[in-house]
């Protein structure tokens, strides 16, 4: 998976379609990521120690990877993300538009 915690994205496509938020986690075995403020759910539970009322609580609910791409931190445009060897046999995460680093 391409994506890694604190990226910031653009959601291409469902309910959510043009909003920005940061990834807080990542599941690369299901393709999905977390999104702060991305497909959230709405939950009803039962009145707990943590929760002593009970009510309805809001989660972030993880979205497919297909369904984002990356915003470039140096040029700030969406783009794809490819890859780049250095001299040491390090990957490096690289922007398609402005040929920059994305780390």
């Amino acid at each position: 998976m391409r994506f890694k915690k604190g990226d910031t994205i653009l959601v291409t496509s469902g309910k959510d379609k043009g909003k920005t938020g940061k990834i807080e986690k990542v599941l690369p075995a299901s393709s999905k990521v977390v999104v702060a403020g991305i497909n959230i759910l709405k939950k009803n539970t039962k009145a707990s120690k943590k929760n002593p009322h009970g009510g309805i609580i809001q989660i972030n609910a993880p979205i497919s990877a297909s369904k984002i791409s990356l915003i470039c931190p140096r040029c700030n445009k969406q783009t794809r993300i490819g890859s780049k060897m250095l001299d040491n046999n390090k990957k490096l995460r690289i922007c398609k538009k402005c040929k920059e680093s994305v780390e």
